[in-house]
């Protein structure tokens, strides 16, 4: 006797094959919760539901953890910290619930969670039957069946303040002497100066987040009048790491530039990433692409960014992060309903006109959990 395979997504069943054998029944859920190989986040919640957190496991023991570095990172990516970003309130504290005994970890599965104090999933009465235009609404609806309206539920830049968490922490993992500095470098199209040294204290002296004050503020001007007229902008990050260890990493699937990659593009609107060179490289000849050694045996450049044959060099990690506007934006735009009937949408909510200064703890906060958990592969293959 043959049997359907039916994949059941909300009330709707779709045969996908058939077996002879047996009746298979598969449920859509929703994987890909958790980042990392040695060291694993594991994280939930949703943008307006009662709280977001999450797991880290691999965590070795012994570790003493510094909560207050971890509140002040997130007080960095938190909402409502200037005029130029969204109104939301969060104060982002920390509980944490398994995984510390007297300020050092126990080796157990690290548990946190941060509440949603100003939530406000009212604001999003009038788009539960709308798909916003740039956002995830159609797409989870398509592929589960249903979706959280509220702020995009899971879909939400929300959850990086797990990620942020996660960062922080494995960031107690790595050499003292390896530093991580992010920047904001663009915002539509004004360019900052490149920094091979950025200093945080003047990054962080600005809003915007860029080190180059004239720059700067000509980012705000632009952040700030795109806000008035309803409409979002679009930037750069770009984020330098020094003293990593060479030979993070592995040659094939597991490259260093793919490996933060993955991460990166986990993040919101991140619409592309790019390392030394990057496209420039496209239009460079190999005599001056190549990084050619002095005769000290340092290189004269850092085109590579960092890495050869997908491991660190030793030399500074050096790439770009390329973020889309917002898309949640007070102008009209034409999109269709949940009937598939075309309408008007002036989206409402509080949203950030432009997302990198606050994407900026982010960023570096993904790619200190990256360095972490191939600097744990590393030690253990040594073993």
């Amino acid at each position: 006797m043959s049997h359907e395979a039916r994949i059941f997504i909300g009330e709707d069943q779709q045969i996908i094959r058939s077996d002879p054998l047996q009746r298979v029944v598969i449920f859509v859920s929703m994987a890909g919760n958790t980042l990392g190989s040695h060291l694993r986040l594991t994280t939930f919640g949703e943008s307006h539901g009662n709280s977001i957190g999450g797991i880290i496991d691999g965590m070795p023991a012994g570790v003493e953890i510094d909560t207050e570095a971890v509140a002040f990172e997130l007080s960095r990516r938190k909402p409502g910290q200037s005029k130029l970003t969204t109104a939301r309130r969060e104060s982002d504290q920390v509980e944490w619930l398994s995984g510390l005994w007297q300020g050092k970890t126990t080796g157990s599965p690290l548990a946190f969670r941060i509440a949603n104090k100003d939530a406000r999933p009212q604001d999003y009465d009038m788009m539960q039957d709308v798909y916003r235009p740039g956002h995830a609404d159609r797409t989870y609806q398509e592929k589960y069946g249903i979706r959280d309206p509220r702020g995009g539920g899971r879909s939400s830049a929300r959850e990086t303040a797990n990620w942020v968490v996660a960062g922080t922490i494995a960031r107690h993992l790595l050499p003292s002497e390896l530093k991580c500095i992010a920047y904001v470098d663009q915002v539509g199209t004004i360019h900052a100066p490149t920094l091979s040294t950025p200093d945080a204290t003047e990054i962080e002296a600005h809003p915007v987040r860029c080190p180059h004050e004239a720059t700067a503020q000509k980012m705000q001007d632009l952040i700030e009048r795109t806000k008035k007229k309803g409409d979002s902008v679009g930037g750069a990050i770009r984020c330098v790491v020094t003293a990593a260890p060479a030979g993070l990493g592995e040659p094939v699937f597991g490259k260093l530039p793919a490996r933060l990659g993955a991460a990166l593009f986990s993040l919101n609107a991140v619409k592309g990433v790019e390392f030394g060179s990057g496209f420039q490289a496209a239009s460079m000849f190999g005599s001056t692409h190549n990084d050619t050694y002095d005769a000290k045996g340092e290189p004269t450049s850092n085109h590579a960014g960092g890495s050869l044959g997908g491991l660190s060099t030793g030399t500074p990690i050096e790439f770009r992060v390329a973020f889309k506007p917002t898309s949640t934006i007070g102008k009209s735009q034409q999109t269709i309903d949940l009937s598939g009937q075309v309408v008007q949408l002036e989206a409402k909510g509080r949203h950030d006109p432009c997302v990198v200064p606050r994407a900026v703890p982010i960023v570096e906060a993904l790619t200190l959990f990256t360095l972490a958990d191939l600097y744990l592969i590393s030690k253990t293959d040594r073993l």
